[in-house]
């Protein structure tokens, strides 16, 4: 089992839409029992794909010390893939994990789920607190969403330090241009600075994914979204192959 956190300190660089695409991919190209891990209150994962929490049980309960999370699990209509949804409960997370005191706990529980997962995908809040920390420890890939634009440097030099400073032995990095639209002079200029990056590109078909609440890959198959997100994830699991050896 691998875990991929895709993480960003920046709001609005696709964050959602890639972690969706991203189990998508894995449960349907790669045909993995893939769980789609939501730690954003604003459940954005469970809205794309549309699957709401449930009612009677709050997202944060799964870090009590002696809960697990399958009781929350939910399946998705796509073979393979299921959802741990988020809710509003997890905006306290922080300040949860400090009263638990203890550092791992969200890894211990991702170790828990080894048996019943191929693949977990965490679409992560953008913040940096002791929840990024958290999972930087459960992560081994991260995947990072980067618009051409001077703050989205300088954030991902903020993800690179958040993600060494969470141990000795810190999970890879891969980042990704994301909204790229090669018409624009800042975009191209990004591209040709870092040649060798993964690219999602802006795509009408990316933004319906939200209109549909479907992953591109499930209704646009031959776009150039889907298949830019199919590459992505080819890379994902050559990265993951080469880090096991």
């Amino acid at each position: 089992m691998a875990s991929i956190a895709v993480y960003s300190v920046k709001g609005g660089v696709g964050k959602t839409t890639f972690a969706v695409n991203l189990a998508w991919c894995a449960a349907t190209i790669s045909r993995r029992r893939t769980l789609l891990w939501d730690l954003d209150p604003a459940n954005g994962s469970g809205f794309l794909l549309g699957v709401d929490p449930k009612k009677k049980r709050t997202a944060e309960s799964v870090f009590a010390a002696d809960r697990t999370p399958s009781k929350l699990i939910r399946k998705t209509e796509f073979a393979n893939l299921h959802l741990l949804p988020a809710d509003e409960s997890i905006r306290t997370l922080d300040r949860q994990f400090g009263r638990i005191g203890k550092k791992k706990r969200l890894a211990k529980l991702t170790d828990g789920l080894r048996k019943d997962y191929d693949r977990i995908v965490f679409d992560c809040p953008p913040v940096l607190n002791e929840v990024s920390t958290q999972v930087m420890r459960a992560s081994d890939l991260v995947i990072v969403p980067l618009p051409p634009s001077p703050l989205s440097t300088r954030a991902f030099e903020q993800v690179v330090e958040e993600v060494r400073g969470s141990g000795k032995s810190h999970p890879p990095i891969l980042p990704v241009l994301s909204m790229l639209d090669m018409r624009r002079t800042l975009h191209k200029q990004a591209r040709a600075a870092n040649p060798t990056w993964p690219v999602v590109p802006l795509a009408s078909a990316i933004e319906q994914c939200a209109v549909l609440h479907q992953p591109v890959g499930a209704f646009a198959p031959r776009s150039p979204g889907a298949r830019a997100f199919a590459q992505l994830w080819t890379a994902i699991e050559r990265k993951l192959a080469l880090k096991k050896r």
